[in-house]
């Protein structure tokens, strides 16, 4: 199966694709991923401390399965996008996109010629050149590029956002667009959840699906019931917290409270 094939297929049916965001350099969460046969995973490198080593050992640890590795870089820049995608990762969710123009640029950073400046080496992705003629020849149409709209200047450029050539899905961050809104530390503060939904309404017009992270398992309930196309049930950090903070409670702990994901 190809890169993404069966991820694309979820969504190409209007399914929900069901991920994971991963923070920890535990390779045991992905393959316990692919086991509990989750669509995508996430690896973070916009916060945290994962580096490219990791990266390459959650890649291993998927490798010869469905699962779809999409790694969320640090910056835009071409150094960081070049270097995971030459590792072999599925896909790229770009962190605070606010411009078409942003999207441009990461397409080309992303794509081989003619559709992006992307140059060919004989790294992990192409099999260390043993797939290299296979790979070129397919990865402008198998990889996914995801922009991240998180802030007020995103959603109010959206719509040229959107109506980027290429794109089948984008991703919300409703903590840093409740910041970006004057509401700092809160997951959704007031009118982002409707501007959320607004958002993915206004994608699916324009036939692209929408990934948002949830936080509970009714969360995740009600964002596949709200036509979310890409949910994730949280992060793996978070999902121990949580839980942990659940047992505790049941033993009478008066744990510290976990609002985030």
């Amino acid at each position: 199966m190809t890169m993404n094939a069966a991820l694309r297929a979820k969504l190409a049916a209007n399914e929900t694709a069901y991920g994971l965001w991963v923070t920890s350099e535990s390779t045991a969460i992905t393959e316990i991923a692919v086991e509990l046969g989750l669509d995508w995973i996430c690896i973070d490198m916009e916060h945290g401390y994962l580096s490219l080593q990791h990266i390459n050992a959650h890649l291993t640890a998927a490798r010869g399965s469905n699962l779809s590795v999409i790694v969320r870089p640090p910056t835009h820049d071409l150094e960081p996008t070049k270097r995971v995608i030459d590792l072999g990762a599925h896909g790229i969710i770009l962190p605070l996109v606010e411009t078409a123009d942003e999207v441009h640029a990461a397409q080309q950073n992303m794509f081989y010629p003619p559709k992006g400046r992307r140059g060919i080496g004989g790294e992990r992705s192409v099999t260390w050149g043993l797939a290299l003629e296979q790979y070129v020849s397919s990865a402008n149409d198998d990889l996914l590029l995801i922009p991240m709209i998180e802030t007020k200047e995103a959603a109010e450029n959206f719509d040229e956002i959107i109506a980027v050539d290429g794109l089948e899905a984008l991703f919300l961050g409703p903590g840093d667009m409740s910041a970006s809104y004057g509401f700092v530390g809160e997951w959704e503060g007031p009118g982002i959840a409707e501007l959320n939904i607004n958002l993915k309404d206004r994608a699916a017009a324009a036939s692209l699906r929408t990934g948002i992270v949830a936080r509970s398992t009714a969360e995740v309930l009600s964002r596949s019931q709200e036509g979310f196309g890409m949910v994730s049930l949280g992060s793996d950090v978070g999902l121990m917290i949580r839980e942990i903070r659940d047992i505790a409670t049941a033993l009478g702990k008066t744990p510290i409270g976990h609002r985030w994901f």
